[in-house]
C-alpha cells in the first residue's frame, strides 16, 4: 500500500490518466459513452496542450524535439473521434517518462548503492570508554571502534592484532581481505565478525569512501553525447511519420488512416533507450571499479583510437624493488644493505622503503641515527653508530666522498650510491617491475580497436625505451615535463586519445586528453580531479575493462535507438494501409516502448560481469589447488 503511494506521489499524471481511464470503464458500462468521449477528449487535449508548451520553449531555443509526434498523434485521434486512442497515446506518453525514471532508477543501483551507505557516524575512543562523534567530527588520529559488520568510517591504520574486511565495494575485489597490526584500512570497507580499534590516519571529507561518493555524484548528473544524437533524430523521424501519415490519408481519403500511422510514430524509443544505455554502463563501470564521470566519457571510449600510458606506478608497479648490491672498500653487502637502510629510514624518497623492506627479509637489523637530514630529491645523511652514512644519486655522494665512481647498470635499472664517513662504499642496483598484467592490457586495447600505443615519461631514455619494448609500444617520449606530456598528445591524430595515469604531475595531461584516467588515484589526488574517469584500485588492467564497457553501452544504445524505430516504422508501414485500428496501434507502441527498455536495460552487464567474475574466481581456485 505504501509503495503504492509513493508510486502515485512519483508519477501523478500516470495516475491520473489511469484514473480517468477506470472512471470512462464505469461510465461505459452504464450506458453513458457520450460523457465518456467528452472526458477522454478533453483530458486528451489538455495534455496535447501542456506538452505544446514546452515543445514550443525548446524550438524557440533551438531545440526540436520529438514531442511534435506525440501532441499531433493526440489532437488527430480527437478530431477524428478516436477518443480511446487518444486516451491510450496519453499514457504512452506519460507512461514512457515514468517507465524512463523507473528504468532510470533501476540502472544507478550500483552508483546509489555508494552513496546511501556512505558513514554517518563513529565510535571514538574517549577515557576508555566509546563515545558516538558523527563522521565529520573525527581527526587524524583519533582511536575508533569498529563493530562487527560495520562500515570503516574513514581511512585509518589498524590497532588490533588482526583482521577481515570486505573492500568490493571500493575495489570490486569479493575476496575478504586480512589485515594485520599497521596495515591500512579504507573507509567504505565492512569490518567482519570481530570488532577492531582503528587509529584515523585522515578526516572523513578527505577519506577514500567520501571522495568516491563525491564521483559518484558528479558522474551521475552528466549527459550522454549520444542522447543529444538521439535528438537529432527528430527531425527526419517526424517529417517521414509526418509524410507517410499524410500519405496514407491520401490513399485512403480517409482523415481516419492519418491519426491511425501517427499513434504508431510517437517518440518515446528515441526518449529512453540512449539515457537508460548510459546510465547502465555508468553503473556497471561503477561495480567494476571505475568511476566514469558522464556518459560522454563511456561514448569517447568507445571511439578510443590511441592510448598513451604514463610509466612509472602505471606500466609499472613504482615501487622499485633490489636486485643487487655491490659493496666496496671492504664492506660487504649485508653490512652495506644494513647502513643504507637505516639512513631511508628517514627518507621519503620512493626508494627508501624498498630498501628497507629488503634489508628486512635478509634479517637485518636496523639502527637509529643519531642525527640525519634529506636533501630532497638527492639523498640522504645520517650519523649512524658514529659514522657519517651519505646515500643518493652519484653526483651527490660525490661530494663526500671524491672518489665515487659510475657503476654499470642494465636497462630498466637505478642505481643508489654510498659513501661511509667520506669513503666511496658501494651501491644499490633497483628496477621497477612491470606489472603483470601490462602486456595483457595493452593486447586487450588492440583487440578493442585501440590500435595506437605511447608512453611518456619522465625517466631516462634507456629505461623508458627497455619497458616499452617488453610491452611491444609503439612510440616513446622520455625525460618528459608535464608541459612536454601536454604537447604531445595534442599532436596525436588517431583520436580520440585515453590518457592514462597516476600522479600528480600527470594531471595537465590527464585534463587535455578526450578520455584522462587516473589509476590507483582513490579520489583524492589532482591526477583523480583532472580525470574524466577514475580507476579506484590499484590495476591497470581496469583500462581496458572501461573501454569494453563504453563499447558495450554505445552498442547498446545505438541498438536499442533502432530496434524502437524499426518496429516503429514496421507497424506504421502496416497501418497505412488500414489494417492496425488507432485504438490497437496505441496498445501496440507501449509494447515498443518496453522492448527498448529492456533492450536499453542490457547495458548493466550484470551476467556479462558475473560470468566473467566466476570465470576468475574458478582461476584463482585452480592456482591455489595447484599450489
Amino acid at each position: 500500500m505504501a509503495r503504492g503511494i509513493r508510486l502515485v506521489r512519483r508519477y501523478p499524471v500516470v495516475a491520473l490518466t489511469l484514473a480517468i481511464g477506470l472512471v470512462g470503464i464505469v461510465l461505459a458500462l452504464a450506458g453513458a459513452g457520450w460523457l465518456v468521449a467528452w472526458i477522454f477528449s478533453v483530458y486528451a487535449l489538455a495534455v496535447a496542450a501542456w506538452q505544446a508548451v514546452g515543445m514550443v520553449r525548446d524550438i524557440l531555443r533551438g531545440h526540436w524535439g520529438l514531442d511534435i509526434l506525440a501532441v499531433t498523434a493526440i489532437v488527430a485521434t480527437v478530431v477524428v473521434g478516436e477518443y480511446v486512442a487518444a486516451l491510450i497515446v496519453v499514457l504512452m506518453l506519460t507512461g514512457g517518462e515514468a517507465l524512463e525514471d523507473y528504468a532510470g532508477r533501476r540502472a544507478k543501483r550500483e552508483l546509489d548503492a555508494l552513496l546511501t551507505r556512505a558513514p554517518q557516524h563513529a565510535h571514538r575512543v574517549v577515557d576508555d570508554h566509546f563515545v558516538d562523534v558523527p563522521v565529520d567530527e573525527v581527526e587524524p588520529g583519533d582511536v575508533l571502534l569498529v563493530r562487527p559488520s560495520e562500515i570503516v568510517p574513514v581511512d585509518g591504520e589498524l590497532r588490533s592484532a588482526e583482521a577481515s574486511v570486505d573492500e568490493s565495494s571500493i575495489t570490486g575485489e569479493s575476496v575478504p581481505v586480512e589485515k594485520r597490526a599497521g596495515d591500512g584500512l579504507l573507509s567504505g570497507s565492512v569490518n567482519g565478525l570481530a570488532a577492531i580499534e582503528i587509529t584515523a590516519t585522515a578526516r572523513a571529507a578527505d577519506s577514500q569512501y567520501q571522495q568516491i561518493v563525491a564521483l559518484v555524484a558528479e558522474a551521475a548528473a552528466s549527459k550522454a553525447p549520444v542522447v543529444r544524437l538521439a535528438d537529432r533524430y527528430a527531425v527526419p523521424f517526424t517529417a517521414f511519420s509526418l509524410l507517410l501519415a499524410g500519405f496514407a490519408w491520401w490513399i485512403s481519403g480517409d482523415p481516419v488512416r492519418f491519426a491511425e500511422v501517427l499513434v504508431l510514430a510517437t517518440p518515446c524509443p528515441l526518449l529512453i533507450a540512449a539515457p537508460v544505455a548510459f546510465i547502465g554502463g555508468m553503473s556497471r563501470a561503477a561495480r567494476n571499479g571505475v568511476i566514469v564521470k558522464g556518459g560522454g566519457v563511456l561514448e569517447q571510449l568507445a571511439r578510443a583510437r590511441t592510448a598513451v600510458f604514463d610509466k612509472t606506478g602505471t606500466l609499472t608497479h613504482g615501487s622499485p624493488e633490489l636486485v643487487a648490491v655491490r659493496p666496496e672498500a671492504g664492506f660487504d653487502a649485508d653490512e652495506l644493505l644494513g647502513l643504507v637502510a637505516s639512513a631511508e629510514q628517514y627518507s621519503s624518497h620512493v626508494l627508501a622503503e624498498s630498501m628497507i623492506d629488503a634489508a628486512r627479509e635478509r634479517g637485518i637489523r636496523l639502527q637509529e641515527a643519531a642525527a640525519a637530514r634529506e636533501a630532497a630529491t638527492n639523498g640522504v645523511v645520517a650519523r649512524i653508530g658514529g659514522r657519517e652514512v651519505v646515500v643518493g644519486k652519484f653526483a651527490f655522494v660525490a661530494e663526500h666522498a671524491p672518489e665515487t665512481r659510475r657503476t654499470g647498470i642494465a636497462p630498466g635499472e637505478l642505481a643508489v650510491y654510498v659513501a661511509v664517513d667520506g669513503t666511496y662504499a658501494g651501491a644499490l642496483l633497483a628496477r621497477d617491475r612491470l606489472r603483470g598484467n601490462a602486456a595483457a592490457t595493452l593486447a586487450r586495447l588492440d583487440e578493442l580497436g585501440v590500435r595506437h600505443t605511447m608512453m611518456l615519461t619522465g625517466d631516462a631514455q634507456a629505461t623508458a625505451d627497455h619497458i616499452a619494448a617488453e610491452l611491444g609500444i609503439e612510440r616513446v617520449r622520455a625525460e618528459c615535463l608535464p608541459a612536454d606530456k601536454v604537447q604531445e598528445v595534442a599532436g596525436i591524430a588517431d583520436r580520440p586519445v585515453i590518457m592514462v595515469g597516476d600522479g600528480v604531475n600527470d594531471a595537465p595531461v590527464l585534463a587535455a586528453a578526450d578520455v584522462g584516467i587516473a589509476m590507483g588515484a582513490r579520489g583524492a589526488t589532482a591526477a583523480s580531479e583532472s580525470a574524466s574517469a577514475v580507476i579506484l584500485v590499484d590495476d591497470v588492467s581496469r583500462t581496458a575493462k572501461a573501454v569494453e564497457i563504453g563499447r558495450d553501452t554505445v552498442r547498446i544504445a545505438l541498438q536499442s535507438i533502432w530496434i524502437g524505430i524499426a518496429v516503429s516504422i514496421a507497424l506504421m508501414l502496416v497501418a497505412t494501409f488500414g489494417v492496425i485500428p488507432a485504438t490497437v496501434g496505441a496498445l501496440l507502441q507501449e509494447v515498443v516502448d518496453l522492448i527498448t527498455i529492456l533492450a536499453a536495460l542490457r547495458a548493466i552487464g550484470g551476467r556479462r560481469d558475473a560470468r566473467a567474475g566466476a570465470d576468475a574466481a574458478e582461476r584463482q581456485r585452480t592456482a591455489a589447488s595447484a599450489r
